[in-house]
């Protein structure tokens, strides 16, 4: 029934007759007509006089209720919070909106409760956070937002940027860490980037060594809707220390676990988060 619902969805605007169905998903003709009948009588198809079936007036109410009400928050929030008290550190979803991002919710283990930014903040979109919004855009978009960050990136910087962004095209996440030249003191990582500084507080690895200790700052992954845009970005924070590469590796692959199924919530299909973009 899926198999059939789903040709039809993927073909708006056309009709189609048994035969035709029989031959596109490869169903025995008995079968084909049992499934059919099956959804016409619920009302999800709708056979027309010319014996053709198009999708029904069921599936649409099923369909607008859906779009009116389902939201990808709730699926996020159980991701977020399991994320959040797996790794003891602060999960939250970033939306963007222009050149701001906001925070639109947030789930902190027990060691990190009313730590932070409260969730509806709004913040500024800077480097080296807003390169995952252009990580898989073309590369002189790439170049051209680097351009406009304010203050201008210095030429390390610039190099820094574009291997954060390739490392999170093969790998489907970011690792930030604290840059050596930067005093951030004990703030946030969303009060530090709202400033804009001429040194950059923390520094995108373009590399990960399981046997190397890094001062992790923070993991980020994008969640992407169905044209392959970036809907928003899950963000784990909060971590004190150094941590050694194989661990960084580990977060990394289960929050792009998460954002994975995310994305399938949003686009109705499975996707490889780390191959995703357009």
């Amino acid at each position: 029934m899926a198999a059939i619902l789903n040709f039809i969805v993927d073909h708006p605007g056309q009709s189609f007759s048994l035969t035709d169905l029989v031959k596109a998903l490869k169903l025995s003709r008995a079968t084909c007509h049992a499934l059919l009948t099956g959804l016409v009588e619920v009302g999800y198809l709708y056979r027309a006089s010319d014996k053709n079936y198009v999708l029904g007036p069921a599936l649409a109410s099923i369909g607008r209720i859906a779009l009116q009400h389902s939201s990808p928050l709730q699926v996020a929030q159980p991701e977020m919070r399991k994320l959040a008290d797996e790794f003891d550190a602060i999960c939250a979803a970033y939306f963007r909106e222009g050149d701001d991002i906001i925070v639109r919710d947030r789930a902190a283990s027990v060691s990190h409760v009313g730590w932070s930014v409260p969730s509806g903040t709004r913040l500024k979109l800077r480097a080296p956070f807003g390169s995952i919004y252009y990580a898989w855009r073309p590369e002189e978009e790439a170049q051209a937002w680097v351009d406009s960050c304010i203050p201008p990136p210095t030429p390390e910087h610039r190099v820094e940027m574009m291997q954060g962004m390739k490392f999170l095209r093969e790998h489907g996440y970011s690792v930030h860490v604290h840059n050596p030249r930067a005093t951030s003191g004990d703030r946030p990582p969303e009060q530090v980037f709202s400033e804009e500084r001429e040194i950059f507080p923390t520094t995108l690895l373009p590399e990960i060594d399981d046997a190397a200790a890094y001062p992790l700052v923070s993991l980020i992954a994008p969640v992407f809707e169905f044209r392959g845009q970036i809907a928003f970005v899950l963000g784990l924070s909060g971590f004190t220390g150094a941590m050694k590469g194989a661990g960084i590796k580990e977060i990394g692959a289960t929050l792009t676990g998460a954002c994975s199924r995310i994305s399938t919530f949003i686009t109705g299909r499975p996707r490889n988060t780390a191959a995703m973009g357009g």
